[in-house]
């Protein structure tokens, strides 16, 4: 093999070399963007979720309380019925 086919290859392998670097760079920034949209739409996710867990506790409050007062109320109105049938 001659010193310029070997010259020839040598150049050969380090453009494949370099494209193939390239091609793997460019492939790490798109992830590093995906990860970077993933990690934002995560932060929301969490976000979010904590403030429905938040309405879900209040709504079970508000719930109890009008549970509460219907009980008050319905025991008022057997404590009436009562003193009017006495």
């Amino acid at each position: 093999m001659s010193s310029r086919q070997t010259d020839t290859d040598t150049d050969h392998e380090a453009q494949k070399t370099a494209s193939e670097l390239e091609r793997i760079a460019d492939h790490l920034e798109d992830l590093r963007g995906k990860l970077n949209q993933l990690q934002k739409e995560n932060q929301l996710l969490h976000e979010r979720q904590e403030l429905l867990v938040s309405e879900r506790a209040a709504l079970v409050q508000r719930n109890e309380e009008a549970r509460s007062r219907v009980e008050g109320m319905i025991e008022r109105l057997k404590a009436l019925e009562l003193a009017g049938i006495n």
